[in-house]
């Protein structure tokens, strides 16, 4: 119980500061609590929902959001959304994950190599 109170914990502090904190809780919910990825990604997002509701909020009061520029961003984010979230069920739970840590392999070398 510790431990999800835990990767919970960091994952909204993660995510609030736009690093991507669902990932954390995608790996712990898949590797360590043996959840099925899909449904780790529904947990995810749903997880995500007051995260951003309320980073959002004070983003914007702090005045930090280029609404013109934003807008483009989450109609076009949505519309990937939908087309991954069909994708996904149309690949199944084990590709999804095999895709899923790939993309997570190549973007932890491409941090590592990355010149500053």
């Amino acid at each position: 119980m510790i431990w999800g109170i835990l990767a919970g914990f960091l994952s909204g502090i993660i995510g609030a500061m736009g690093l991507g904190g669902g990932g954390v809780l995608l790996i712990y919910l898949a590797a360590f609590m043996g959840v099925e990825q899909l449904k780790a990604q529904g947990i995810n997002l749903l997880f995500f929902i007051p995260i951003g509701t309320i980073s959002v909020i004070i983003y914007a009061i702090k005045k930090q959001i280029q609404w013109k520029k934003v807008i483009p961003f989450a109609l076009f984010g949505l519309v990937g959304a939908v087309i991954g979230f069909f994708l996904s069920k149309f690949l199944g739970a084990e590709i999804t994950g095999k895709v899923f840590g790939g993309l997570l392999v190549v973007l932890g070398l491409k941090e590592i190599f990355k010149k500053s």
